[in-house]
């Protein structure tokens, strides 16, 4: 029973970084609500096939990974409607330059192909190793740096920045106004 608590403590100590591994994949917080409900759902269902001692996160991402990619082929199958309702959009703009900067940054991080997307958020904003996010992504380390580098490149392409003039906004930007 004690291995039980166990696991169950270890995956809640885990819920914000699968809340952002989530956000990453899905672009809408309330889809990634969903996707970490029904990863942690599959989790608990299919804990006894979890081997103690092996990485758990790991374990948890893929799952999360597998039922994103399936919840996505279903979608293409099953046209919902409009997506994005307008009193959800919102009414006044930010007058921080922070706040501006930092938004405009997270859509050129969502307007990333996926693959870019995931590996980016897996290794620069949830501080993954190269390794884990290729064992994650099931690629080899080099495809991992790869996409990371054509990530960034293809974000200040997106922002129309170079890499000198990023690198003076972000030692401008204090940590606490980042998130």
């Amino acid at each position: 029973m004690a291995t039980q608590t166990t696991f169950t403590d270890d995956v809640i100590d885990l819920l914000p970084k699968m809340r952002a591994y989530a956000r990453a994949l899905t672009r809408n917080v309330i889809d990634a609500d969903d996707l970490v409900q029904e990863t942690l759902t599959r989790a608990l269902r299919y804990h006894d096939r979890y081997t103690e001692g092996t990485q758990l996160k790991a374990w948890l991402f893929t799952i999360m990974r597998n039922t994103h990619y399936t919840d996505v082929k279903k979608r293409t199958r099953e046209r919902p409607g409009i997506a994005d309702c307008v009193s959800s959009a919102v009414t006044v703009a930010p007058t921080h330059d922070i706040v501006i900067a930092h938004k405009e940054v997270i859509r050129a991080i969502d307007r990333l192909p996926l693959q870019y997307r995931e590996t980016l958020v897996l290794v620069a904003v949830l501080g993954e190793s190269y390794e884990t996010a290729a064992a994650l992504c099931n690629c080899p380390m080099g495809t991992i740096k790869s996409r990371i580098n054509r990530a960034r490149r293809m974000i200040l392409d997106d922002l129309n920045l170079t890499q000198s003039e990023a690198a003076e906004i972000v030692q401008r930007t204090p940590e606490t106004q980042i998130g």
